[in-house]
């Protein structure tokens, strides 16, 4: 458990995960925002990112994995008690499961996994590898059908409350769509490899990746800026440990909604403050659960109230909440870079 936030920590950390100003100078901009000498935000951020307990994960680009030509799913597996180390080992070896989790459900593994455009497997036959090597009984592919919400983003105020409604999405099919319409060249990846990385603690920070990515300071930071604009990149911005963050319940709710009120149900949903995914999802015969909304909250009883207050709202009533009761991954992809292409060299089809 990590010590109580200072009320500037907490300003601080809202800030950082709305977005870091991709300026020549970050860390000046942000000191004036929060009327403070740079060398202090310095200070507050290293230590925020330090051990034991960091609560700051990374600071980088958050890129749509979608709109870069990736193929990616949720994905459920039913693993017997005896196989759940064997399973996490195969699973998590995998450079394109981002995060794995253990839930109270029957499916008790859930993972996502993503693939390059050039993958030579393909999404399904990567999974089918994954499904054998994790003697897995069943392994369900939930890919998504429609984004209603993704944007992670904790309010670490001393007033929050759970079940706030926010003013809007952060970024939505729409906003996807957009992404999807622009082509990534080689030099786009050039760029992306390097502005996916942690941010370092520097004064001129952007100068040692403009280095790494043989352009000017105003080149990269142009492309950075570009890709905003573009929904390409949802924000460049703080990524946090949420249990460290003071919210240690993470509760997906799936719910039963019928096609002719998907939409209606997804845009309400999306609207509360602590939901940070919403998504429409397939379904199968044993599973009528058609929408995924993911809630983080200090708390399960407040998890509990934020699907009772999603409920209420919208009128649906026959839904579930699965908790997650171990983490066993949590980190962010890597974007065209060659550790899928030498898992898939070593897992022939």
């Amino acid at each position: 458990m990590s010590p109580p936030l200072s009320d500037t920590d907490a300003r601080l950390l809202n800030l950082l995960q709305q977005q870091v100003p991709l300026t020549p100078e970050p860390f000046t901009d942000l000191a004036s925002q929060l009327n403070l000498p740079e060398s202090e935000i310095l200070s507050r951020i290293t230590a925020l990112k330090s051990q034991p307990a960091p609560i700051i994960r990374q600071i980088s680009a958050i890129f749509d994995t979608k709109s870069l030509g990736y193929q990616s799913t949720l994905v459920a597996a039913r693993i017997p008690h005896e196989h759940l180390d064997h399973a996490v080992s195969v699973i998590n070896a995998h450079p394109g499961v981002t995060h794995n989790y253990l839930r109270n459900h029957p499916f008790s593994l859930w993972y996502t996994l993503a693939v390059p455009p050039d993958s030579r497997l393909g999404l399904q036959r990567t999974l089918d590898i994954l499904h054998c090597e994790s003697r897995s009984l069943a392994t369900r592919p939930f890919p998504t059908l429609k984004l209603y919400k993704i944007g992670v983003s904790f309010d670490l105020s001393s007033d929050a409350d759970p079940a706030a409604r926010s003013t809007g999405p952060a970024f939505t099919e729409s906003d996807r769509a957009q992404a999807m319409s622009h082509l990534i060249t080689p030099a786009d990846k050039r760029m992306i490899r390097v502005l996916q990385q942690d941010l370092p603690m520097t004064h001129r920070p952007f100068d040692l990746w403009a280095q790494q990515a043989k352009v000017s300071t105003d080149q990269l930071l142009w492309a950075a800026r570009t890709y905003l604009g573009q929904k390409r990149m949802r924000r460049f911005a703080a990524v946090l440990h949420h249990r460290q963050a003071g919210f240690s319940a993470n509760g997906m709710g799936i719910w039963a909604v019928t096609p002719d009120k998907q939409d209606t149900f997804g845009s309400v949903a999306a609207s509360f403050a602590a939901v940070s995914h919403c998504y429409l999802r397939p379904t199968y015969e044993d599973w009528p659960y058609s929408i995924f909304t993911m809630v983080h909250a200090p708390t399960q009883p407040d998890c509990d109230a934020v699907l009772a207050q999603i409920s209420k709202a919208t009128g649906i009533k026959d839904y579930a909440a699965l908790y997650s009761t171990r983490e066993f991954k949590k980190t962010r992809l890597r974007y065209f870079t060659e550790e899928i292409e030498a898992w898939e060299q070593s897992h022939p089809a």
